[in-house]
Parts: C-alpha cells; sequence; structure tokens
C-alpha cells in the first residue's frame, strides 16, 4: 500500500532508468542520510561513533572495491589487505614529506599508488582466471606483506616498526592525532564514503559498469561485441584497488590512529571478501549490508551478556560470536548464494505487489 509506482511517470528516459525510479526510495535514501548526518552524531556516543560507526563506513568502502572486482567483473582478487595497506603506508609517506599539504588530499592521494600496484598485479587477469588468478592475488597480498615488514623506508625507520599517524587539522580542527575528536573524524569518513559510493554508482551504472558486467558474464561473448579485455579487467583491478587504498588510509589516519604490518595481513582479505559474499555479488549495497553483518553483530553478540547481567568470561563470548557468525555465513550461502542485496530486493517485490501473489 505504501510501496506503489502508481501513478509515477517518467518523462523522459533519463527518468526511466535512474537509480531510485521510485520517490519512496529517494525518501528512503535521504532519511538514511538524514540518520547518519545528523541523528548519529547529536544523538550518537562516542563509543557508537569510535568503535561502530567509522570502522563500519570504512570496510564498507573496502567492500565496495572489492565488490567492483569481483562482484561486477568476476575477477576473485585475494589481495585486498595488501592494497589496503598500500593506500595507508603511501598515504604515510605522502605526509611526512610533504607535511604542509592537508592530510585529507593525501587520505584520495593515497589510492592512485594503490590502483598503480592493483593494475601492476592485475595484468596476469588477461590470461588466467579463476582460482589461478587467486592464487595470483595471493602471492601479491605475500609480497607486499613482506614489503611492509622489511622495507623500513615505508615506516621512515621507526624502531617499532610501525605507522605513527601525525596530528593534522582542516580549518584549525583536527582531524587526525589524539586531539581528533571521534564525532569530527566520523563527519571526515561519512562524506569521503557518501561521496565515493555516489561516483561507485554512477560508475556501474555507466558504460565502464556495462563493459565489467560483459566481461564477468561471459568475457568471450565480450570481447567478440568489441570490449577490449585487458583494459577493461585492468581498469577493474585499479579501481577496485583505489577504493581499497582510500579505505586503508582511513582506517590508520582516522580510525586506529597508528598501525603495524599485521593490520594489512591475510585476514583481512578473507575479513573483507566474506563481506562481499554474505553481501552480495554486484551490489553496492549488499556491501553496506555484509560489513554490517560481518563487523557490528558481532559487537552485539559480545554485549548482550553484560545487558542480561549474564557473567560469562570474554574468551567465552569471543568463541560464541564465531560460531554464530560462522553459522549465519554457512546459512546465508545456502538459503541465499547472492547474499543479503538479493534478499532486500526480494522483499522489496513482494512489497509492491502485497497482497497479491507474487
Amino acid at each position: 500500500m505504501f510501496y506503489r509506482e502508481a501513478g509515477q511517470f517518467k518523462s523522459s528516459y533519463q527518468a526511466d532508468i535512474a537509480v531510485f525510479p521510485l520517490w519512496q526510495d529517494r525518501v528512503g535514501l535521504g532519511v538514511v542520510l538524514a540518520i547518519a548526518f545528523v541523528a548519529i552524531p547529536l544523538f550518537g556516543s562516542d563509543f557508537l561513533i569510535n568503535a561502530v560507526m567509522i570502522p563500519f563506513l570504512i570496510f564498507s568502502l573496502a567492500a565496495i572495491g572489492l565488490n567492483i572486482l569481483v562482484g561486477y567483473t568476476g575477477l576473485l582478487s585475494l589481495g585486498t589487505g595488501a592494497f589496503m595497506g598500500v593506500g595507508a603506508y603511501a598515504c604515510y609517506k605522502l605526509t611526512t614529506i610533504f607535511p604542509n599539504v592537508n592530510i585529507l588530499v593525501w587520505v584520495v592521494c593515497s589510492g592512485f599508488f594503490s590502483a598503480a600496484i592493483g593494475a601492476l598485479f592485475g595484468l596476469p587477469s588477461l590470461r588466467i582466471k579463476g582460482f589461478y588468478l587467486a592464487v595470483a592475488t595471493l602471492a601479491a597480498q605475500f609480497f607486499l606483506d613482506w614489503c611492509f615488514i622489511r622495507v623500513p623506508w615505508l615506516y621512515n625507520y621507526n624502531s617499532s616498526g610501525a605507522i605513527q599517524v601525525p596530528l593534522r587539522t582542516f580549518f584549525d580542527v583536527p582531524i587526525t592525532g589524539p586531539t581528533a575528536t571521534p564525532t569530527t573524524r566520523y563527519f571526515v569518513v561519512l562524506v569521503i564514503v557518501v561521496a565515493m559510493t555516489w561516483f561507485a554508482s554512477n560508475l556501474v551504472h555507466g558504460r565502464i559498469g556495462r563493459m565489467w558486467m560483459a566481461v564477468r558474464d561471459q568475457d568471450l561473448a565480450a570481447e567478440l561485441m568489441g570490449i577490449r579485455l585487458l583494459p577493461t579487467k585492468i581498469s577493474a583491478f585499479a579501481v577496485s584497488s583505489f577504493y581499497c587504498g582510500v579505505a586503508g588510509a582511513l582506517l590508520v589516519f582516522l580510525w586506529y590512529g597508528g598501525a603495524e604490518a599485521e593490520v594489512f595481513n591475510i585476514n583481512q582479505s578473507f575479513f573483507i571478501l566474506f563481506m562481499v559474499i554474505i553481501g552480495g555479488l554486484g551490489s553496492l549495497m549488499g556491501s553496506f549490508f555484509g560489513a554490517a553483518l560481518i563487523f557490528i553483530l558481532p559487537i552485539v553478540l559480545r554485549m548482550l551478556p553484560g545487558t542480561f547481567g549474564i557473567p560469562i568470561q570474554s574468551a567465552t563470548v569471543e568463541h560464541i560470536t564465531f560460531l554464530i557468525v560462522g553459522s549465519m555465513i554457512i546459512l546465508f550461502l545456502i538459503v541465499e548464494p547472492h547474499g543479503l542485496a538479493r534478499l532486500w530486493q526480494i522483499g522489496k517485490q513482494k512489497l509492491r505487489v502485497w497482497p497479491f501473489p507474487y
């Protein structure tokens, strides 16, 4: 009754192919943005902002980057953590070499360094795919991990071997360093994530996105249609790595405040890959769903025993969390392999035709 397209007429081709053709969807998006930009900063606690919302947005951005490669182009990658590390270390070096330049400029520019490395390791994608391409990107993960540890120049020869985030301001407001407030860092991360999500949406719904999806569905047929495989695949690797690089820079400079090389190991790559699989391949919204399930759900499960006054050790809670999250991953893969985004689409379609059968 409340989700109908009756009376909503399209007078142009652009309106007919809009990402949100129904005004209810546009209103819903506006409500979500209002909650993110107004309600959470005003009423959210420092714990909610710093420990939940900031990492949720950063991991969602990384999941969008991997989804561009895996979901939209059909190229499997296990080097997401390493590409995030390239962005973090590039931002750190740029910040130390050019300290007078605004840190937000280097956060975005760090993605270009990650894009270059991703395009380099994406060159084998023209000859190999599937499991063999996954092994090639896994080799990139191990090689870059080795560089993060064994090349002291990357961390300015610090004895700890860690990245140390300096204090940087924007219009005299600290946005990085120990004096930056959680709300300020949250606004910075939110603006960057919203802008890059909007750009990714336009990208995947345009000519480049259609080329990626054609290669994903049948690369031989795409080549016969005139699509050049190498530039298309390399562009997917570059754009995906760009998003992962920016996410890695945000992870260190606007959440952790410092990091070691272990942050970008193979576990991080699998962590992001699970978000994409559970959220839904080939869906930007699914990237947010997957990040919410994989990252926020364990936090909720850890808080439940204390909320009800149940005496339980933290290690036990950690093990139970792994069991529950792992079981849910298996359940979603069996029930709906296309992830939470597909369940969301099915629910909206049923609502559009209710109470009639679907």
